[in-house]
């Protein structure tokens, strides 16, 4: 074959690879018996085992031995940010307490902002570590991190800021998304309007001018913002270059994934109250609809997002962890793909989709990480296991070998 396609630094030999590209028609995308090579961070081969042309390249020649390779895992969906711990709330609920009932008494989203408010940024770095490497060493390798416990000016720009800083520390991949409109500040108590129009015309265009988050959310809930805010919001959001995300549909159907479609939104979350208007509105956008069965299982909630619907629609399917610390305190991807498969009915396939190539997809990264495809990113993981349905059913045991970071080696 022509040299020129075996260019690599680093090549893995007797590889069995889960590309997760719908270009190869077996499930998973498989490729038994391939060859896969990395230069300068990125794929830059993908070959049969049998026509690779070792003399004509200098690569290091790393030996899979057979084990399977998928991409890096993505959790599209996180709030890891913060101060503080809501287990009282936790003991709340399993006497009765709902969700609704916490937050209209100044718990839920607000204890958390009082306590994220008091640390310094330096604080907020230190407390989120332990999360955040929870996630790499299960083979996370791209993790999107909110803001939306700060809820002013100064501290949803420390969020940020923080996030970047602890980012910045581990071989990961960051998107930050400002989450300003996550629930009304005490401060702003009756005035939700005059609080969008700091959001709007104050916050988003300076985080955006900072480069400080690559995309803006909401809370669109009777409990928190309603469809006209969440609308002023992404109109700001958009003339100020940012992606869009919401989450929506959780707690009652306000129309909010049809909203966000409208924009184009990245993706739409949560969705136990989609109907088929929000279905049809995802379909007709692109837009992923992303499934956080971690605060489905955490809330005891019982009415399922519908995944059947959404399936038969062809809508992309992502799956998050939702880490935060009153809905979903719950520092495993692994451990969420195991519920979507058990609690909503995804299939092994379908779960490993949710946090690989449709996790990109929410988080505005298709083009570049999600699949093992010559040109995408080089985030590989190197897994010691016979199937690639393992991953989804199998929970509690770390069996992950090797974990590739930019095509750079790391321990598992």
């Amino acid at each position: 074959m022509d040299s020129s396609f075996c260019k690599a630094e680093k090549i893995w030999i007797n590889a069995r690879l889960a590309t997760m590209d719908p270009a190869h028609d077996e499930p998973f995308g498989m490729l038994d018996r391939y060859a896969i090579g990395v230069q300068n961070g990125r794929i830059s081969l993908i070959v049969p085992q049998d026509t690779l042309c070792f003399s004509e390249n200098p690569a290091e020649i790393i030996d899979a031995s057979g084990l399977i390779m998928t991409p890096g895992l993505i959790d599209s969906h996180t709030h890891l940010i913060y101060g503080g711990q809501r287990a009282a709330e936790f003991s709340q609920r399993l006497t009765g307490s709902t969700y609704a009932d916490i937050s209209r008494a100044g718990g839920g989203i607000l204890s958390t902002v009082r306590a994220t408010r008091a640390l310094s940024e330096a604080e907020l770095v230190e407390q989120s570590r332990p999360r955040l490497e929870a996630l790499l060493a299960e083979g996370v390798t791209t993790v999107e991190i909110k803001s939306g416990y700060g809820l002013r000016i100064e501290d949803e720009l420390k969020m940020l800021r923080a996030a970047r800083t602890l980012a910045a520390d581990y071989p990961v991949r960051l998107r930050s998304t400002l989450l300003a409109a996550h629930a009304l500040p005490p401060e702003y108590s009756g005035r939700a309007d005059d609080y969008i129009e700091l959001i709007c015309h104050e916050l988003i265009p300076q985080v955006a001018q900072e480069g400080l988050a690559e995309a803006v959310d909401v809370f669109c809930e009777p409990i928190a913002f309603s469809l006209a805010q969440c609308e002023q919001i992404f109109d700001a959001a958009q003339a100020a270059g940012l992606g869009i995300k919401a989450h929506v549909e959780q707690l009652s159907n306000s129309q909010g994934a049809a909203l966000a479609a409208r924009f184009d939104a990245w993706s739409v979350d949560h969705l136990e109250y989609l109907d088929e208007i929000g279905i049809a509105a995802l379909k007709d956008s692109g837009t992923v609809a992303t499934l956080l069965p971690g605060a489905f299982y955490f809330l005891g909630e019982t009415r399922k997002p519908p995944v059947e619907g959404l399936r038969k629609a062809q809508v992309p399917l992502a799956v998050a962890s939702d880490l935060n610390p009153g809905s979903s305190p719950l520092a495993s991807l692994r451990l969420m793909m195991n519920m979507a498969a058990v609690l909503f009915g995804l299939t092994p396939e379908e779960a490993l989709q949710g946090t690989t190539c449709h996790a990109a997809a929410a988080l505005g990264l298709g083009e570049d990480v999600g699949m093992l495809k010559v040109g995408m990113a080089a985030d590989m993981l190197l897994w010691k296991i016979d199937d690639p349905a393992q991953l989804t059913s199998e929970f509690g045991v770390n069996r992950l070998q090797q974990r590739i970071f930019a095509g750079e080696v790391q321990n598992a």
